[in-house]
């Protein structure tokens, strides 16, 4: 239904589906979705290449699968037209012949070729040639064998191609057949691939982006893509307990025991199509194996002649009548009385019959639960098992997670626990929604932590640094969320030890203001140096002046100073002394330029106060200029280059987001934007420092992460099953909306918006926006997505943060810009318990 309702069509031997959509980069893929398997899709694939990239001048890159084929156009306005890639029959040898003998398929081929005609030479004849220095002589083998067209191993390698790899006959066919109409091409045009269309995406994205550092869940699949016949030959061992899902391995195996309720029989037909397939099973098992009473339908097959009761290694056992020789031959069973003739010949290779069956039909397996249930010896059971692992049949190695015997499975039966198990993979490889990227960032920052001690502030401090944020805010919600014993003195500890400083970025009304802390190390690495406004009053111009000439200062000296006897102004007269409180608004005019910085947080502190200067001045206790102030200028000891602060921005913004894009960096107000940290974060990857990847749906498609943070985003990508609630500041980085991506839909009717401001609150439940107030605590907004149950967990939360850090009791006066007590989650709140009166919900704070 998904394929469908994306496409339109679904792929089937009569139809092709072409499906196009632009990649996270803006350039077009193109999925060629199609059920006739890899023979046909290769030589399809390099037929494209050779008639798009000759012809048309498009820059392709293909990959193909047994799911179809998957293109890339970089730098192209518009996707070619459909009919370009399906070329005409005739001409498919020559575009396949002229793109094969430069394809990576050619090469490895030629290698083995040359190398079984001896024609690589070992250094030690003992000794195994590393495989990069086989694909280095060959290569170079291989460009002089060019010269010579009749080459015998050039000529091997186009037959082993042509013949053996490809199936050039059914791709002509089934070219001739599109021409024809016989099959049709389904054209879609989507935002994004499609269900079918994600595993070649993913499969592109595996064979073009990395081959070494991954995080988990690519290295896994990787692993599983692996030829497994040259991984024993480099690893000398083949191990896949830890690559295939034991899930997988118990879903496909009830599946294939028809244990699986959409798999049980219903009728005394699909009875003994049961019996046919599983073999001989007790009546117990038979039943697990039937929808419905299965007496009666045992009873109508045996009165039939269709099924007869056997002895199977000591137990009764129902049998299908055409399996009772192959069980007399094998086992020993003596067949029942009435059998007709024709179901009593010999059976040729007895014992492999029943073992090869009992592979196709259970999950990996050891030897002894196949002589243990059917009572044979371990002799017989063990040359069985031989035979067919040479006939190819059967394969030996460790399938199963936690065991320590060697185990056995069917060929094909490996086969589909590695393709469900890569599947499953590749589904955690995809990029995750936004609600897991909300349940990521608060778990990433530590929200909630119960770690407690300077130690822990700093580490805190380390991940906001660099960025802008109110300081009222730090200090009530930001800091005392992420180190659970946090006070403010904390930070003047720590800003008195020269650990800790902190620089303005601009006011925010009169009583606070945005501030960044940086580590002292740091800020030289970080901060650009300042420049002088243009707009900067005389006096705080003469207030710079005096710190740059004195160093730091207390504002007493900072008082006397300015006044003392001034200079002259522009038409010759002395300016006038300023009062206290203009010296006072002066340095804090330089304060949130960026420009005057504090040895203590107790001014900033002091701002949030809301105490009235004349209370101040009674008490000679105004904290406001209270410390050393001093310039940030001189924070900045050594100069430093261009790159060293492009580096280290880069390393600020993944410890602070883990996932870096160009939204985090550019709403930080970073100087230069993304493009700045940019080359910075390339160079990171190449080294392997970082990973760079589409992991979050929606955002930019250049997204650069550590590779610790890639894991613990994909391991969030489910919601846990206990719901996880989160009440966080709207301007707290561990809060994605609003900012790196949007806020989600309040409904149609929705006439006010959340907003990232300083004092407002949001509630996530499971990493989805449910509860949102206001910076006056005065209106509530709900979510359109926020669920009754999300409701119910995030009023209570929302509650007891609160009472717990609001300076005095609120009132919500408005639900969703509704009169609270009429809105329709009035309800709600009053059965959770909150107090209310005629104009709305109270909620008292704690003393």
């Amino acid at each position: 239904r998904e394929q469908r309702a994306a496409t339109g069509a679904l792929p089937t031997d009569r139809s092709i589906v072409v499906e196009r959509f632009r990649d996270e980069l803006g350039d077009w893929r193109i999925c060629i979705l199609s059920p006739f398997g890899a023979r046909v899709h290769a030589p399809w694939a390099l037929a494209i290449e050779a008639r798009l990239g000759g012809s048309a001048g498009f820059e392709v890159q293909t990959m193909w699968s047994d799911d179809g084929i998957c293109l890339r156009l970089a730098d192209t306005v518009e996707p070619p037209e459909v009919s370009r890639l399906f070329p005409e029959p005739e001409e498919l040898d020559d575009l396949v012949l002229e793109q094969l003998g430069h394809s990576a398929l050619f090469a490895a081929r030629f290698r083995e070729n040359a190398s079984r005609a001896l024609l690589l030479p070992r250094r030690r004849p003992g000794a195994r040639t590393p495989l990069w220095q086989q694909r280095l002589k060959s290569q170079q083998l291989l460009a002089v064998a060019r010269s010579f067209p009749s080459f015998p191993i050039v000529v091997e390698t186009y037959r082993e191609c042509l013949q053996d790899v490809f199936d050039m006959p059914s791709l002509t066919e089934l070219l001739a057949a599109v021409r024809r109409r016989e099959v049709r091409v389904e054209e879609a045009t989507t935002v994004a691939a499609s269900p079918f269309a994600r595993s070649l995406v993913f499969a592109y994205v595996a064979a073009y982006l990395y081959e070494g550092d991954a995080p988990l869940a690519e290295r896994r699949a990787q692993a599983l893509s692996l030829d497994r016949t040259m991984l024993r030959e480099l690893l000398g061992q083949e191990e896949l307990r830890e690559l295939l899902d034991p899930e997988v391995i118990e879903q496909l195996e009830a599946q294939l025991q028809q244990l699986a309720v959409d798999r049980r029989a219903s009728d005394r037909d699909g009875l003994h199509d049961l019996l046919r397939r599983l073999g001989a099973l007790s009546l117990e098992e038979l039943s697990a194996r039937v929808s419905v009473a299965v007496e009666p339908l045992v009873a109508e097959l045996s009165a039939a002649g269709r099924i007869v009761t056997i002895d199977v290694g000591g137990t009764s056992c129902l049998c299908a009548v055409e399996d009772v020789a192959r069980y007399r031959d094998a086992l020993g069973s003596v067949p029942p009385p009435g059998v007709p003739a024709p179901f009593l010949e010999e059976v040729d290779r007895p014992i492999e019959d029943v073992l090869a069956r009992y592979a196709r039909t259970h999950g990996p397996f050891q030897a002894e639960a196949f002589t243990s249930r059917h009572g044979l010896a371990t002799g017989p059971t063990g040359a069985a098992l031989s035979a067919l692992e040479g006939a190819g049949k059967l394969v030996r190695g460790a399938f199963v997670a936690g065991g320590t015997e060697t185990e056995w499975c069917d060929v094909e039966v490996l086969r589909r626990i590695k393709r469900r198990t890569l599947a499953r993979l590749r589904a955690e490889v995809e990029p995750v929604d936004r609600a897991a990227l909300a349940r990521f960032l608060p778990a990433w920052h530590g929200i909630d932590s119960p770690a407690k001690s300077l130690a822990r502030l700093q580490e805190v401090i380390v991940q906001l640094e660099g960025m802008p944020l109110s300081y009222a805010e730090l200090e009530r919600s930001l800091l005392p969320a992420r180190a659970r014993d946090f006070q403010p003195r904390h930070l003047d500890e720590l800003g008195s030890q020269g650990v800790v400083v902190w620089v303005g970025h601009g006011a925010l009304g009169s009583s606070d203001g945005r501030v960044a802390l940086y580590r002292r190390g740091w800020v030289g690495k970080l901060v650009d140096p300042p420049e002088v406004p243009d707009d900067l009053s005389p006096l705080a111009l003469r207030v710079l002046g005096l710190l740059e000439q004195r160093g730091a200062c207390f504002f007493a000296d900072l008082d006397g100073a300015c006044r003392q006897p001034g200079e002259a102004d522009e038409e010759g007269g002395r300016l006038a002394t300023p009062a206290r409180e203009e010296i006072v608004q002066a340095l804090w005019d330089l304060v949130w330029a960026g420009l005057v910085t504090n040895d203590t947080f107790q001014p900033l502190r002091a701002l949030a106060l809301r105490r009235t200067k004349s209370a101040h001045r009674r008490r000679g206790t105004d904290l406001r200029i209270a410390g050393r102030w001093s310039l940030v200028r001189q924070l900045i000891a050594e100069p430093v280059g261009p790159t060293e602060r492009a580096h280290a921005r880069a390393l600020m913004l993944l410890e602070r987001h883990g996932i870096v894009s160009r939204e985090a960096a550019t709403l930080e107000s970073l100087p230069g934007g993304f493009s700045a940290v940019y080359p910075v974060l390339r160079a990171m990857e190449e080294a392997g420092k970082v990973r760079r990847g589409y992991f979050v749906a929606g955002i930019g498609g250049a997204q650069f992460a550590l590779p610790g943070a890639v894991d613990r985003l994909r391991r969030l990508k489910a919601p846990a099953r206990q719901p996880q609630v989160s009440v966080l500041s709207a301007v707290d980085p561990a809060n994605p909306y609003g900012w790196i991506v949007p806020w989600p839909e309040r409904g149609n009717n929705a006439t006010r918006q959340p907003k990232r401001n300083a004092g407002a609150l949001l509630v996530l439940v499971d990493g989805e926006p449910t509860l949102f107030l206001d910076r006056g605590g005065r209106a509530l907004l709900t979510f359109a997505a926020a669920a009754g149950g999300a409701l119910e967990r995030a009023i209570p939360a929302l509650s007891q943060r609160l009472a717990r850090t609001s300076p005095r009791s609120l009132r919500i006066d408005q639900i969703d810009g509704e009169p609270a007590l009429r809105s329709g989650h009035a309800a709600l709140f009053k059965q959770l318990g909150l107090t209310y009166d005629h104009r709305g919900f109270i909620i008292e704070r704690e003393v």
